[in-house]
């Protein structure tokens, strides 16, 4: 595994990073349990968020006499000053920490900058000049507004959703960023759980220098699939990339990426999954997705509004609800028998 450096912040790591949200989900006893073993397995970069629930307080409970070598980097929602100085405190109270590697605007909305008004760029600036924090980032889903990140010099990591499937216009991110002399963040490493082989995933990762991905981890074989790779990393070689191209052929087009921006729905519709189950139940296949319960959440779709909300909010400009009757149509068909899917 080599280390990376995520440029001008001078971070090097191991370019296999825990990302900490899934650790919501389960019980304090077995999240502590994942952080100590990615520790001991040589993880290095560990990446929450304020809006993360309790994982937070979990890294806290992991590491309560101090963090080591762990470089920790989390985010805040806040649209005042007053919020993102309340979040910091919380995040640092909440992780038994004096300060955070790389404090993040999450999913930025516009690219925040001094006197524009919003006092959220200088709020971060005197948390840095008080040693709070030691990095200011963002996180972004969409495209336009990360290229601006990049290009407006104010930030020194950017993180935004890389996989194989990335566009062109999205490959070229990690190379404008490097150019900037920043540290590229990889969220959506499995492109929100619709690639299942960890082995090529970590391969394309590889070729990138500047670039570190984060994995969402919630259970130990995930884990250990991840920490294998410390000692025997996986390359990109004919195969990995003939099955790269096979993947994007068959994925290339309109999918759901499980970004949740679409969300709320007004009728209740789980959009990020229901979009996209045609592909989970393919490539992911589980017998959870014909409960009783996902039968009546592709059910609300039938209650669609079709007032498109949620495709005005989607950032890879997604035809949200005829994406949505398209995967229902196909739903059905697959539980009257009428379609195969293995």
């Amino acid at each position: 595994m080599k280390n990376v450096t995520l440029g001008s912040t001078g971070i090097t790591v191991p370019q296999n990073g825990f990302g900490m949200l899934p650790l919501q989900r389960i019980s304090v006893e077995a999240a502590v349990k994942l952080l100590h073993r990615a520790y001991d397995g040589g993880m290095r970069f560990f990446d929450t968020a304020n809006g993360y629930t309790d994982s937070e307080f979990k890294f806290g409970q992991a590491f309560p006499d101090g963090r080591k070598e762990i470089v920790l980097a989390t985010k805040t929602h806040a649209h005042t000053p007053e919020k993102l100085r309340a979040d910091l405190e919380n995040s640092l109270r909440m992780m038994k920490t004096d300060h955070i590697d790389i404090f993040q605007f999450h999913q930025i909305p516009q690219v925040f900058r001094p006197d524009d008004g919003t006092g959220l760029y200088e709020e971060m600036l005197r948390a840095k000049e008080e040693g709070l924090i030691l990095h200011i980032g963002f996180t972004a889903h969409k495209i336009d507004v990360a290229e601006e990140g990049i290009a407006s010099g104010l930030y020194e990591t950017i993180q935004y959703p890389m996989s194989y499937l990335a566009t062109d216009r999205e490959l070229a991110l990690v190379q404008k960023a490097k150019e900037a002399n920043m540290g590229f963040i990889c969220m959506k490493g499995l492109a929100g759980g619709l690639l299942t082989r960890s082995d090529v995933c970590m391969a394309f990762m590889t070729q990138f220098d500047n670039a570190v991905p984060i994995w969402g981890i919630q259970r130990e074989s995930e884990l250990d699939e991840w920490l294998s790779y410390m000692q025997n990393t996986p390359e990109l070689n004919d195969e990995t990339r003939a099955f790269i191209r096979k993947e994007r052929e068959e994925l290339s087009g309109d999918f759901c990426r499980s970004c949740g921006y679409c969300m709320p729905c007004p009728v209740g519709i789980e959009i990020r999954n229901c979009a996209r189950m045609s592909q989970l139940i393919r490539r992911a296949p589980s017998a959870q997705y014909f409960s009783e319960k996902w039968q009546e959440n592709m059910r609300k779709i039938e209650d669609c509004l079709g007032c498109y909300q949620c495709a005005s909010k989607c950032p890879y400009g997604l035809d949200t609800p005829v994406l949505l009757k398209k995967n229902y149509e196909d739903y059905k068909r697959i539980l009257a028998g009428e379609v195969s899917v293995g």
